[in-house]
């Protein structure tokens, strides 16, 4: 068929050809019969010659060469694809004579009118480098000129072939980096992934390492953010740099760390591809972000990361490989989708070996009830490896979270008693570790692990055991002996690792118990010195020369016992990808964690900037840009000066606060009118701006004429005045906002906040005036104004309802400025009685503690002091109640107090209190704020900001205070104990501490009131001490039991103390939340023993 003078059975032949080799199957032996066609007519046919040759042209070279000359002239040919493939087979052949052939085709290639031909010459390059590498600085000069190139499909082959070729001559990039930054998103996927690689690499060594002052950063993290956020449009990417540049050394003088334009570049243009459907292209942004931004942007990644775990099993793995890394030293970023990494039954071995990696990375205070509920339920599982792996988890847990240590060791001590040899023998070597770091408390454990040397047969588990009661064997004074006799008669079935502990253990107790085991070591050191294997003989030969000394025995023998009985570290568990970090992410290095060929290291940060302009590129001025960008510094400034103005409206008379609000309603207007000529629909804007404004003013005019009349009224009239008043507001309300939903503007939701700001503060000024014509009139009378002021108090409560806010109090206490001391005793016990309307003022108990959150040197004369209420937060009832009080200690008055920067722990929720919008010189007042602590005793921490000043505070609860007590019965309480004991880990759910009460202490009255004091619980009623513990017959020794929920999860948490003879009493805490239950029994204990 080959031979045949028809292109149509040639073409068949060829098509079967191809398909056999798509198959697998060798064709070698027709390569004759082939390369005659390659100078055939038929394109079609001329294809798959080509196909056929790029295949054998390397295996039968000496019959490719006959047909070279076919080859040049194909490289001619009119059709790309032609001259593409002629040149591909021609780098295909590997022989030195011609080399100088290739090179002219590849520079020829590399010049060509079609991106396709210039994109297989840049395939071409690292072929020729391989065969022949003194050509590399020719190939170098092509590379310079493919790189000039400014087609995608060019861009990612002569990246790859820059890295086989010259990876060192960065000096190549510098001007071809903006235009592949901004090429990024159109290359293709494997392209993307080798881009994206190469400028991980140059940017570390062209930038300065953005969390090199983490601290100062994060103050000036908002320049670089307006950068993310606004810059996402690519028409505007130039002269965002260019701007940038302007403003870059202005910034430099003033902070020590300005993201150089072009980093920020980077970093905005890899952020989309993190929506990439090809893995790789995910992974490699992920690194990119991971080495090179700034530690605040980051957290990007980990949803995109986080998506990848739903692809097939070889993804998840090296996903998990790079997240069990990132987690060491990012753990915040993965904290939310901690649920994401929990091991499903149908995962391979290695990949739930991989999530419990991550798992315990995760670990904290806070989560940590949560996973070890988990790994109590992976201790079930049928895969032995598996079970071992989270025995270890652990055990890691453990010795990184001090507060639940107890808690595991109670639940692998209960894992000694499984059927399951691998199961106890993994307990065994964990138990071990955890027990080195405070081993005096745990004798009793000790004891039970010396009766297991019976059952298992480990020996890893074995040999744990043995150094266990060698090194504690003061600890176990009766048993070691024993065990060691047990030992001696099995010592030569033993595995070589047990034979060397008992050895170990036989010189141990030698040291400190020779009487008794004088005769057992010498038998056992008899046994070793003849035994198999030469450790073993050597290791029994120096230890008796060291345990027995004779006349011969050197110098060492008098430290024998130093030796062997010094205190030992505990050891560090750590997890294995801690010293991963140092290859670059994604990479088969990191993968193997060994230096795979061809790996490239990652450099490290420069100490100074290197000089940016390297990468300038003459680009032409683009007119319209540059004003676009100057409104939208203007727009910038106008957002800061608006605080500026409601300042000073706020305290000023009607007719001001009245200009204020249309003022604001003009500026929100004029940005939305900046931002849609931006956007090209200016006349319907324009239109629709002015006709409000129009409105405005009307009804502006309208305000004034009205509010010169209420001056004048008496005083009966402006209850009803005022009402009419606030109807009027909310008309204006909703005419403002629908003016607004029509402008489509980035700016809507500001302008309308600012705008109804302004309108409440209009409201309170108006109330202030009438309050003080009221008090000018009311001298002579008080009786009555006593009466319009309850109404008026109610009326307003009632208008608050519709915003569904906590009536801020602060509001009522600038009034005594204006009032006469009678009339203001009246109101404030009016505001203190209506406690039904205003729920924010929550009277202070005595018995509450108070915290400091900010002292008055501190504060430049401002103090503030916290403490919990204890009392439901009604707008969240999942929020702890925090009650202050500020204290104004300076000459002058403070203004504008409110929260600013709220920086939580992940899950935790703040409800801010109201602003304060006057706190007069000396005076004081309380607001309610209500914080979710999401069950943890983490703090919370934000800026307390008044109108010159901003502070650094942080409100920390005492575990006491982040629960909510409950009414149980006693016969209810015994119930949910039980259930609460009869978990998996039955240990991992109780909590008992032995404890002698105080002398003060010893009543049942002061015991209930320093557990109430101590935590927020009820007190379970109790009836006849009979009743409550059936054991203990005599009434002196009462059983008293309390219980709550927490406020968050409302997890039950169950406290009892029960009394003994002489002050003795035993003090047991149920609680799901481990951490909680540690922290409480530590707060209890206080309580009651000091």
């Amino acid at each position: 068929m080959l031979d045949s003078n028809k292109d149509s059975l040639k073409l068949e032949a060829m098509k079967r050809i191809v398909a056999m080799i798509a198959r697998g199957k060798n064709t070698s032996d027709l390569f004759p019969a082939v390369v005659k066609n390659v100078a055939c007519k038929n394109i079609e046919v001329k294809k798959l010659v080509y196909v056929y040759l790029v295949r054998y042209a390397e295996e039968q070279q000496d019959l490719a060469l006959l047909s070279i000359s076919t080859f040049q002239r194909g490289l001619k040919d009119p059709n790309q694809l032609i001259r593409a493939s002629a040149l591909r087979v021609l780098s295909s052949i590997r022989v030195t004579i011609i080399v100088p052939i290739m090179m002219l085709a590849i520079k020829e290639a590399a010049s060509d009118m079609s991106p396709y031909v210039r994109k297989t010459a840049a395939h071409a390059i690292p072929k020729l480098y391989s065969l022949d590498p003194e050509q590399k600085d020719q190939l170098i000069e092509v590379i310079e000129k493919l790189l000039a190139d400014k087609t995608t499909l060019v861009a990612g082959s002569v990246v790859m072939a820059f890295e086989e070729v010259c990876p060192e001559r960065i000096d190549l990039i510098h001007k071809n980096y903006r235009k592949l930054c901004n090429l990024l998103i159109d290359v293709e996927e494997w392209g993307q992934v080798v881009i994206i690689n190469m400028l991980t690499r140059y940017a570390r060594t062209q930038f300065l390492n953005p969390n090199m002052n983490e601290s100062l950063l994060e103050e000036g993290s908002d320049k670089t953010f307006y950068g993310s956020d606004e810059d996402e449009e690519e028409e505007e990417e130039e002269e965002e740099e260019k701007d940038k540049k302007a403003e870059a050394p202005a910034m430099a003088k003033r902070k020590p760390y300005v993201m150089d334009p072009d980093h920020r570049l980077l970093l905005r243009n890899t952020k989309p591809l993190l929506q990439s459907r090809n893995a790789a292209v995910v992974m490699a942004v992920a690194q990119l972000y991971f080495h090179l931004a700034p530690k605040a942007e980051v957290g990007v990644i980990a949803k995109a990361l986080v998506r990848l775990l739903r692809s097939h099993s070889e993804v998840q793995y090296v996903v998990l490989q790079n997240v069990a890394t990132m987690s060491i030293k990012r753990r915040g970023m993965f904290e939310p989708y901690l649920k994401s990494f929990y091991i499903r039954s149908t995962d391979p071995t290695q990949i739930k070996v991989l999530k419990l990696e991550v798992l315990t990375n995760l670990a904290n205070e806070t989560n940590i009830s949560t996973i070890l509920r988990e790994f109590q339920t992976y201790i079930k599982s049928m895969d032995k490896d598996f079970v071992a792996a989270t025995i270890q988890a652990i055990g890691r847990c453990a010795t990184n979270i001090g507060e639940v240590r107890d808690t595991c060791l109670n639940g692998l001590v209960q894992l000694l008693s499984n059927r399951d040899e691998l199961v106890v023998a993994e307990s065994v070597v964990v138990i071990k570790k955890l027990l080195q770091m405070q081993p005096e408390k745990h004798s009793d454990i000790i004891k039970h692990m010396a009766k297991l040397t019976d059952n298992i047969q480990v020996p890893m588990a074995r040999a744990s055991i043995l150094w266990l009661i060698g090194e504690y064997c003061e600890h176990v004074p009766k048993i070691a002996p024993d065990v060691l006799r047990k030992m001696a008669k099995s010592f030569t079935n033993e595995e070589d690792i047990v034979k060397l502990q008992i050895i170990n253990l036989a010189a141990k107790l030698y040291l400190t118990n020779s009487k008794q085991t004088k005769l057992l070591t010498q038998y056992v050191l008899n046994l070793a010195k003849y035994d198999q294997n030469y450790d073993i003989r050597d290791r029994a030969r120096f230890i008796r020369q060291l345990i027995v000394p004779t006349e011969k025995s050197g110098a060492l023998s008098k430290y024998a016992k130093k030796l062997f009985l010094a205190l030992k570290p505990a050891p560090v568990l750590e997890s294995p990808f801690k010293d991963r970090d140092h290859f670059q992410l994604g990479s088969l290095s990191h993968l193997l964690n060994a230096k795979a060929g061809g790996y490239q290291e990652l450099p490290d940060w420069p100490e100074a900037a290197p000089d940016p302009s390297v990468r300038n590129v003459e680009v032409k001025d683009s007119v319209p840009e540059w004003t676009k960008c100057s409104s939208r510094e203007k727009r910038k400034e106008k957002k800061v000066e608006k605080p500026f103005y409601s300042d000073s409206e706020g305290e000023s008379g009607p007719t001001e606060s009245a200009d204020s609000e249309s003022d604001s309603a003009s500026s929100s207007e004029s940005g939305s009118g900046i931002e849609e000529s931006g956007s090209g629909s200016e006349s319907e804007e324009s239109e629709e701006g002015s006709e409000s404004e129009e409105e405005e003013e009307e009804e502006k005019e309208k305000d004034k004429k009205k509010k010169k009349k209420e001056l004048k009224k008496p005083v009966q009239e402006s209850e009803s005045e005022q009402s009419s008043e606030e109807e009027r507001k909310h008309e204006r309300k909703s005419k403002q906002r629908k003016s607004e939903s029509e402008s489509e503007s980035d700016e809507e939701e500001e302008s309308e906040s600012e705008s109804s700001q302004s309108e409440s503060e209009d409201s309170e000024s108006e109330a202030e005036v009438k309050k003080k014509k009221k008090a000018a009139e009311s001298k002579p009378s008080s009786k009555p104004v006593k009466k319009d002021n309850k109404k008026e108090k109610k009326e307003m409560s009632l208008l608050d309802l519709d915003d569904f806010e906590p009536a801020p109090s602060p509001q009522a206490t600038p009034v005594n400025a204006f009032l006469s001391n009678s009339l203001a005793t009246d109101l404030e016990g009016l505001s203190l009685s209506d406690a039904v309307l205003s729920p924010a003022t929550i009277s202070p108990s005595s018995a509450l503690k108070s915290y400091e959150m900010l002292h008055r040197i501190t504060g430049e004369g401002l103090s503030v002091e916290y403490c919990f209420s204890r009392q439901p937060f009604s707008p969240d009832a999942n929020m702890v109640a925090v009650q202050m009080q500020f204290t104004n200690n300076a000459t002058s008055d403070t203004k504008n107090l409110h929260m600013e920067d709220v920086k939580l722990q992940s899950g935790m929720r703040v409800k801010e209190f109201p602003e304060i919008e006057l706190l007069p010189a000396g005076e004081m007042v309380t607001a309610v704020m209500g914080i979710d602590f999401c069950d943890s005793t983490q703090a919370a921490n934000f800026q307390l900001c008044t109108h010159t000043r901003k502070f650094f505070v942080s409100i920390q609860p005492p575990v006491g205070e982040l629960m909510r007590p409950i009414f149980l019965t006693e016969n209810e309480f015994k119930k949910e104990q039980e259930k609460l004991l009869l978990g998996q880990l039955m240990g991992m759910n109780e909590i008992t501490e032995k404890l002698t009460l105080d002398v003060k202490c010893r009543n049942e009255h002061s015991i209930v009131q320093r557990v109430t004091t101590a935590a927020n619980l009820s007190r379970v009623p109790c009836g006849s001490d009979k009743e409550c513990s059936p054991p203990v017959p005599p009434p002196d020794h009462p059983v008293h039991r309390f219980a709550g929920r927490t406020v968050t999860s409302s997890s039950l948490v169950l406290v009892t103390v029960a009394t003994k003879e002489e002050g003795a009493a035993k003090l047991t805490i149920n609680c799901e939340k481990m951490v909680i239950g540690t922290m409480l029994v530590k707060d209890i204990l206080l309580a009651l023993t000091q």
